[in-house]
Formats: structure tokens, sequence, C-alpha cells
């Protein structure tokens, strides 16, 4: 059993790795388009200087691009293939509480000895080998060549390997020649770096095709699947559209978006069990291998569609967590939150939404979305509150440098403030009433703690009604109220 001046040490480690992690984070400013060809032609560069460029192309790798949904599909496939004995490693982003969430072996996440010990073996090789010329890799790109030291190390039999942004230019399209590919739904996200129609986003996204590489997408709009077949065509490869899964079907992911991420998933694991000689019967009811319904159904994903009780009102409170942040995925959010207000509400109940979004995001294509849609099915706020995040993008440990950004100005939170009553008080004129209380229908904390404190103090003061919160808009604000709450 380890003593706790073991554990002290340990601890230490840890945070001595996670605050190097964050020396590595870079302005995304920097991230302008003539700099993104040569940053990804570093990364062979890298993989040389680590003696990882036999082991990764050893992988046997699934590739999973997209706006929406690539999480979702990445767990997914994960659950599958782990039902068959496979040895599993996924790869994925972003981390709502801590970096090692990223890289799970089998589904658990890598042990913090593990990561340390891995870590450090990258970042002194990568350090010994920088120069003017080729400097340390930048934060994401350090991951995914982390992530490839762990699976190879490991000898994991399959990879899911969830590209971080974009296709074309992201890290993790550094690997040559994946088992198969999937584009998950496209939409407008990013648009600063990916382009601002979707033939532009759609042929970032494509940019993971791999000649004679299966690949396989679901229904996108006109406009991008006219570039994804036009990319494939040129690769030779051979991209197949797929339809949703029916709703009979049990998952572990919560929303109806989800059929058609499971659906996705489905193809890229039977494609990829095919590849390396797996065949399995379907089941007579459905058409899918037990095994196939078992993963699907166990499927679990931090972050997206999940409730949870406060841990100091758990009867009163209860948070409805999803980190949508594009306009699609608000949509989605709504529907599922509206549903699950219909089938929870055996005592009187209010619903709040807590709101936060990053500056890059434009709040005008997110709250009228998810105004509209819950109010379409019912579901009216009584106060929406909006807070700025606890955590940064640029922080990775517990004593990493906070660098304050704009969208965490009271500013932001103001301006998210100003649209939500503007959109009340458009409902307002349309529905022909006035609201005395108008002004009090929104309000803005300093900081979530605040926030989280209020709700509290009015749930103890109306003992009778069960507050319903739907925590949206960023994953960022996501991990920070689950840390909180979970103090």
């Amino acid at each position: 059993m380890a003593s706790e001046e073991d554990e002290d040490e340990s601890s230490a480690r840890y945070q001595n790795a996670l605050d190097a992690l964050s020396s590595l984070i870079t302005k995304r400013s920097l991230f302008v388009n003539k700099n993104q060809s040569h940053r990804f032609h570093l990364l062979f560069h890298y993989l040389k200087a680590l003696e990882l460029e036999e082991a990764v192309s050893q992988l046997k790798i699934i590739h999973v691009a997209g706006t929406k949904g690539k999480g979702s599909t990445c767990t997914f496939s994960e659950s599958i293939l782990r039902g068959y004995g496979l040895r599993t490693g996924l790869f994925t982003s972003p981390h709502l509480i801590d970096v090692r969430e990223r890289f799970r072996l089998n589904g658990i996440e890598i042990s913090q000895e593990k990561f340390v010990d891995y870590f450090w073996c990258c970042f002194h090789k990568l350090k010994e080998k920088s120069s003017n010329e080729i400097p340390m890799p930048t934060y994401f790109c350090f991951l995914a060549l982390l992530a490839f030291k762990i699976f190879s190390t490991e000898q994991v039999d399959v990879v899911i390997l969830e590209v971080g942004l974009g296709g074309r230019y992201d890290a993790t399209n550094v690997i040559q020649k994946p088992v198969v590919c999937g584009i998950t739904s496209l939409g407008y996200d990013h648009m600063e770096i990916l382009g601002h129609t979707l033939a532009e986003i759609a042929a970032e996204k494509a940019g993971i095709f791999k000649s004679g590489v299966p690949a396989f997408t679901v229904t996108q709009p006109d406009e991008a699947m006219r570039v994804l077949n036009e990319k494939a065509s040129k690769l030779e490869v051979k991209l197949q559209v797929v339809e949703p899964l029916d709703s009979s079907q049990r998952l572990g992911l919560q929303g109806e978006h989800q059929f058609l991420n499971a659906s996705l998933a489905v193809a890229l694991c039977s494609t990829f069990l095919q590849k390396i000689g797996i065949e399995d019967k379907n089941d007579d009811t459905n058409g899918l291998p037990e095994r196939f319904i078992s993963g699907l159904s166990n499927a679990y994903l931090m972050g997206r569609a999940m409730i949870v009780p406060d841990s100091e009102l758990p009867e009163e409170i209860v948070f409805y967590l999803d980190g949508a942040h594009s306009p699609e995925s608000m949509e989605a959010c709504a529907t599922w939150f509206s549903q699950q207000v219909k089938e929870r509400n055996k005592k009187r109940s209010e619903q709040i939404l807590l709101f936060n979004c990053m500056s890059v995001r434009d709040p005008c294509l997110l709250l009228p979305r998810l105004r509209t849609k819950c109010t379409d099915q019912g579901v009216e706020f009584r106060k929406a509150v909006f807070v700025p995040n606890m955590s940064v993008y640029n922080q990775v440990g517990s004593r990493s440098k906070i660098e304050q950004r704009v969208d965490d100005s009271a500013t932001w939170q103001f301006g998210l403030k100003r649209l939500w009553d503007n959109l009340a008080r458009g409902e307002a004129k349309t529905k022909s009433r006035s609201d005395s209380k108008e002004e009090e229908r929104s309000l803005v904390f300093s900081s979530l703690p605040l926030a989280v404190d209020w709700l509290r103090d009015s749930a103890r003061r109306s003992q009778q009604v069960r507050f319903q919160v739907l925590v949206t808009g960023s994953l960022h604000l996501v991990g920070d109220l689950l840390r909180l709450i979970k103090k």
C-alpha cells in the first residue's frame, strides 16, 4: 500500500508534467492559415525524433473527423470493439477535468504514473532535438504525439483517433494508412481557421481521406456532400453514406442525434473487423451482432447529455450537462433537454439556463436556436444565468498561469445577457403580451461558484420547486461545473 509520502511525490511529479505541458500552449491567433502547413510538416520531424515512424505505421487506426458527433462516434466505436476482446486505445479531445481523459486504454483513462513516464520520455527527447528551425511542438501536437507513443508502446489492437480541429492539417493526420475513416455531421465551426462556407469546411475535413482507404459519412448538406464526393473520387476512396439506426436500439449516449453517430460507428467497426478478419453473425431482431448491441448500450462519454444531481441539494437541483457549442449541436441539446423535462417533471419544476460560450463562437447563432427549440417543445426558462469559465484554454494544471480571455470578461457576459433579453422581448411582442419582470429574466455572475450559490439559495427558499438547470455552450463550462459540484 502506497504511503502518504509516496502519494505526495506522485502528485508532485504529475503536477510538474502538467506545468511543462502548459508551456507548450500558444495563442490561437498564431494558427493562421499560412502557419498550418508548416506546423503540420514539422510533425514528421517529431515522429523521427521520437523514433515512432515505424511504430505508428504499424498501428491499426480508425480516424474520425467532423464538426459535431466526433467524440460520440469514437466512443461508440471503442465500446463496440472492446466487446470483441480487442485491446483498445482511444484518443479524444478536449478533456473536461483531467488531461488524462484524452488517453484511454481499454476504456479507462491512463494512470498518472504511466502518463508521467510517457510524458517525460517524449518531452525530453523533443527538447533535446529542438532548435530555432524545429521548435517544441504546440500543445495539441504534443498530445497527439504522446498518444502515438502510449498506444504503440502499450501494443493496442486498435486506435480510435478523433481529429482535434479540421482534418487536413490536424496533428492526428500525420498517419499514412488508417484502416477506415469517418466524417460526422458537418456544420459551421472554427470558421476563422477552416473557412466560411460548408464547401471549404468539408474540404478541410476530407483531408483525412487516404488513397484506397474506405470511408463513411452521414447525410450532409448538398454543398458539403459534393466536396466530400469530389475529394473521395480523386483518391479512389469508396465513400458510403449511412442512415440513422432504428430508434428502438438502446444507446448509452442520450439524444436523437446519437442514432446517427451510432450508425456511423457501426459502419466503421464492421469494416474494421472485416479488415482484420473477424466476422460476426447479426442478431435476428435488429440486424446487429450481439456485441455491437452491447457496445452501443454501454458507451459512456462525460460531458455529453449528462444528468447530475447537485451534491448539496440532490432533490432540489438537477444539472443537465451538454457541451454543445455549434448551432446544430445546440438544437440537438435543446431537443434532449426538452424531452428530459417532460419525462422527469413529477413535481413542480422550473428550468434555468446556465450558459457561457467562447468569444470565437457567435452567440447569435447559438442562443436563438436553443431558445426557439425549447419554446417549440413547451419548455421556457425561468431565468438565464451567464457566467465566465473558471478554467481557461491554456490552463492544464491547478498551478498553471491563468490568462484572462476576452470571453471571460464582464463585457462578454453582459453581451450574452442583452442578446437573451432581446430574444425574450421579441417573443413577448409576438405573443402580444408584456412582462413586468422582463429585466429579471437573466442574470450575470462574476464567477461560476457565485452562480451555484445563488441556485442553492433560491432552491432553499423555494422548497416545493425542483430546479432543472441546463448547462451548455462550452465544454469548459461543463468541466468547471463538474469539478465544482463534486468537491
